[in-house]
């Protein structure tokens, strides 16, 4: 007679892994994740402007860079193209090598665009710019 081996079924069936209570857990973290990054709030830095700088007449070897609301850009009262700004910085720049760079921008020139013209006058060699606003 042959012997049979005994299977014990209990043994076989509890070789799996039990996956419901992980994907209890990572669904209700999905949920709260979701649930909360409705109310996250986004930060913005608010930038003022100064005031209008009254520049004096004895002061000519300063270079003023005019930011207009429609876009133009004017190098001492010329107005030209925004990559002629470099150009036109270093050209005044050799001529007076201690001067500044009196930056005035309309109150609705775009932020943008101030900020590309102060890095082209950095470009053209002088780092000593003003900020101001346009009367």
């Amino acid at each position: 007679m042959r012997m049979r081996r005994y299977r014990n079924e209990e043994h076989e069936s509890q070789h799996g892994i039990d996956l419901a209570p992980m994907l209890d857990f990572v669904l209700n973290l999905l949920s709260f994740f979701i649930i909360t990054a409705i109310f996250v709030k986004e930060y913005g830095l608010e930038v003022n402007r100064p005031s209008s700088f009254e520049q004096s007449s004895s002061d000519n070897s300063s270079i003023t860079v005019n930011v207009f609301t429609n876009g133009d850009i004017a190098v001492n009262g010329r107005v030209v193209d925004l990559r002629a700004i470099r150009a036109n910085i270093e050209r005044v720049h050799a001529e007076f090598p201690n001067s500044g760079v009196l930056l005035l921008a309309d109150e609705g020139a775009k932020n943008g665009l101030i900020i590309e013209a102060a890095d082209q006058v950095r470009l053209g060699g002088i780092q000593d710019i003003t900020f101001s606003t346009s009367q």
